[in-house]
């Protein structure tokens, strides 16, 4: 299973420019590669392939006058860039076929200069290294100051360097994980729980635990709202304009850098303590997201979550069932099992009429959510156990599993 280890970088600003050289002849050779592309197309001709553009596009086009500052940065750089299209093709072609699972793709378009966000990559071709000081070794670049938050449990197969439009740098790692040794570092334990996501509280478990939602979002709007109306004022073009929009974004970075840190925190612990679990599939895009709860829904991050869920659940050997987004959870009573017919948000406890019982929904529902999953006690008291389910490349973000909550 593949992961990817993300660190933080603090290049000098010669390391600066010259990433920015490195980024701009990638972009450059990407947008070649289109542009061959789609003049191929246009006069009705066969594509041209990898080793061609790159013939044409790297090696070529050094020797000209337009082309010859190709050569102050890694061939393994440019090399990716011409991957990345292919990829893209190879994506785009597929989801027209419907062999691509998601939405639709569209076709790879042009890079600007103008966008935010940079990277390159090197692959061990490129001969980058981890100095003994913990310096990271980039060809044509220097010695980079590396921020180590936790140790790279193997070799990495790669490294990608990526400047975000907050201005901050990033080197992110392609690690190959040992599913075996991972699964060997998890507690034993036959524990299985439902959990019911929601607003006004992040997560109520069928075991009774209700999580407060950080609303990351919301407690950060007034500053927000400040650093945008200052932004709004400042004239297009200007340096001003330019220190007022990192202000914005680096604001904005920050809910999200605190949102991420909680959902992995959050997701590690769940994990580690529980040999099943079951979520309920929410229709995030196709509708919450469209209705006046749309802020407070992508506050939330729902889908990030389970998404860490799924793959932390495939690495270390756990269950991660999801149910159906018609399973009628808030409706059952969890105790005898009659559907009670729906009812508003506004109604948080309800009384079942067949039964008698007294409801909290969201528990209610978490219930609903793990007995729906399969993984209720059986007749003979053993957990339930459907098969796991394949994992997803994700950014990592836990450092195992620690008995304390870590710090943001």
């Amino acid at each position: 299973m593949q992961l990817r280890y993300s660190f933080r970088l603090y290049p000098d600003t010669s390391q600066q420019r010259a990433l920015a050289r490195a980024f701009g002849c990638a972009r450059v050779v990407f947008n070649d590669a289109v542009r061959a592309r789609e003049e191929a197309r246009a006069a009705k001709q066969p594509f041209p392939k990898a080793a061609e553009l790159s013939k044409r596009l790297i090696t070529e086009a050094k020797q000209t006058v337009e082309r010859s500052w190709l050569g102050e940065v890694s061939a393994v750089v440019l090399q990716q860039s011409l991957r990345d299209v292919e990829t893209a093709y190879r994506n785009f072609f597929a989801s027209l076929k419907g062999g691509r699972k998601g939405p639709k793709m569209g076709a790879p378009h042009f890079k600007s200069r103008k966008d935010k966000r940079q990277s390159i990559r090197f692959t061990a071709n490129a001969r980058w290294s981890i100095t003994d000081s913990g310096r990271l070794n980039l060809p044509k670049i220097g010695t980079v100051k590396v921020t180590w938050s936790r140790t790279l449990p193997t070799t990495p197969s790669s490294v990608t360097v990526i400047k975000d439009a907050a201005g901050r740098y990033f080197a992110s790692f392609v690690i190959d994980t040992d599913p075996a040794a991972d699964q060997a570092r998890m507690p034993e334990t036959d524990r299985t729980i439902g959990i019911d996501l929601g607003l006004t509280h992040f997560a109520v478990l069928s075991d009774g635990t209700k999580i407060d939602s950080p609303r990351f979002l919301r407690r950060a709007e007034k500053k927000l709202k400040k650093a945008q109306r200052e932004l709004s004022r400042k004239q297009k073009g200007s340096k001003n304009r330019e220190k007022a929009r990192l202000k914005v974004t680096r604001a904005h970075a920050k809910v999200t850098d605190a949102r991420r840190e909680f959902h992995h925190q959050l997701s590690t612990r769940l994990i580690s303590e529980n040999q099943g679990i079951a979520v309920e599939d929410l229709p995030v895009a196709g509708g919450l997201a469209r209705t006046r709860l749309a802020k407070s829904v992508h506050d939330a991050g729902w889908s990030s979550f389970v998404s860490m869920l799924e793959y932390k659940a495939a690495r270390y050997g756990r269950t991660l069932v999801t149910i159906g987004r018609f399973e009628p959870t808030s409706q059952t009573c969890s105790t005898c099992g009659v559907k009670d017919g729906p009812k508003p948000l506004s109604v948080r406890k309800w009384t079942c009429t067949a039964c008698g019982s007294v409801h909290d929904r969201d528990h209610n529902a978490a219930i609903n959510v793990k007995t729906a999953a399969g993984l209720a006690v059986s007749a003979c008291e053993a957990p339930v156990r459907p098969g796991a389910i394949p994992a997803q490349r994700e950014e990592t973000g836990s450092h195992g599993f620690p008995t304390q909550a870590r710090a943001a």
